[in-house]
């Protein structure tokens, strides 16, 4: 019994290793990795953290400022401190050496809330929102009833016509970084593969290791070495942001996300299968390092365009563009997270993404194979398809 490793695998596994050994591709993923901990990080603190805030007041509005700082007694994120200042110099005075972070005042009838040179926005809402129960109440005392008959059926309630009102925000970003991860995954790993098959091609390698076993296995190891080296950065990156989410407020979310991140996973891997393709395909058809960037720049354009359609497209346009392929890779995630599309959808957009990856695949073999061994110069699609082997 041959215990012979078939050709693609020895392709693919020198594929990996070479890429793990490469500096600036550890150096880079640890980078990247360090950059989504961070800003977890600093969102999670952000949300969590507790600030105090000092509030002067001059004589006419210490019981309003009182009134303010009452109800944020009860917020664990921020309790306000009120001071007595005895006019507005010594008010100024106390913004301008920073002891006060805000003075609270009435000027022309009208409640005014003053800083040095920037308003604190979480003082400011709380001023805002305090000023204007207190005013509503006053009022309603004098009217003989209450604030909650006043504001009996006033209150707003957001929804939507489709999908789930709480999750839009969360689904846009959660579509951002899909649409991100995607555009970079493609260029850096797409790249890299067209760039290894014209430095084969150019240094005449490829006609040695062409003896020694079929363009198509070779093809075949170095994109599904790129593929498997693709799928770990995604789980390393996806793993990241999940453990960070569930430092924030909206780690609650995650069960109801869970779905969407999975389908997302079967879309990026069939739409990196497609590109990683089409790069090995623009890479045979470049004779130099040079020709590259001139022969990858359809494919280029095609990963730009998915990326915007990830970040701007709504609507009817967002709807048609989730089911044609590669875009369904990232916009057809998206409407599932948001509710806006159902499983079959997303089965029926995968299997059109599939379908047209199958297809590529083996007009990208013709290609790849004709045009591997053409050293004279740099080939065009059609010379590349009527060139003989």
């Amino acid at each position: 019994m041959s215990t012979r490793t078939a050709p693609w695998r020895l392709v693919a596994q020198r594929e990996v290793m070479v890429k793990l050994r490469d500096k600036s591709f550890i150096l880079g993923t640890l980078m990247s990795l360090a950059l989504v901990a961070g800003l977890m990080g600093f969102q999670a603190w952000q949300a969590e953290r507790h600030r105090d805030v000092t509030l002067v007041a001059t004589p006419e509005a210490t019981s309003m400022a009182q009134a303010v700082a009452t109800p944020a007694e009860a917020d664990d994120k921020l309790t306000i401190t009120v001071t007595d200042a005895p006019d507005a110099d010594a008010a100024r005075a106390a913004l301008e050496s920073g002891d006060a972070d805000g003075w609270l005042h009435e000027q022309d009838g009208t409640w005014t809330l003053t800083a040095y040179d920037e308003q604190d926005g979480a003082l400011s809402s709380a001023v805002t929102e305090g000023v204007a129960q207190q005013v509503l109440a006053e009022r309603a005392e004098a009217a003989g009833t209450t604030t909650a008959e006043l504001t009996k059926g006033s209150e707003v309630t957001q929804t939507l016509l489709k999908g789930d009102a709480e999750r839009a925000g969360l689904a846009q970003a959660v579509g951002f970084v899909m649409a991100i991860l995607f555009y970079f995954s493609a260029m850096m790993f797409g790249m890299t593969l067209a760039m290894s098959v014209v430095e084969e091609k150019q240094s005449r390698i490829v006609e040695i290791i062409a003896t020694s076993m079929p363009v198509t296995q070779l093809l075949a190891g170095k994109i599904l070495g790129n593929f498997v080296l693709a799928v770990g950065q995604l789980a390393l990156f996806v793993g990241v942001g999940l453990v960070g989410l569930t430092l924030t407020d909206l780690g609650s979310l995650l069960p109801s996300l869970s779905s969407g991140i999975l389908w997302y996973v079967a879309f990026y891997l069939a739409g990196f299968v497609l590109v990683a393709t089409l790069f090995a395909m623009a890479g045979a058809l470049a004779s130099r390092v040079e020709d590259v960037q001139s022969t990858s720049t359809p494919v280029t354009l095609l990963i730009m365009a998915v990326f915007f359609s990830g970040i701007f497209a709504s609507g009817t346009i967002a709807s048609v563009l989730s089911w044609l392929p590669p875009f369904s890779a990232v916009l057809m995630p998206m409407r599932l997270v948001t509710g806006q599309a159902q499983w079959w959808q997303a089965l029926v957009a995968l299997l059109l993404l599939l379908a047209l990856t199958t297809l590529v695949l083996a007009v990208a073999t013709r290609i790849y194979r004709r045009a591997l061994l053409q050293t004279s110069g740099k080939l065009g699609y059609k010379e590349a398809w009527n060139a003989e082997i």
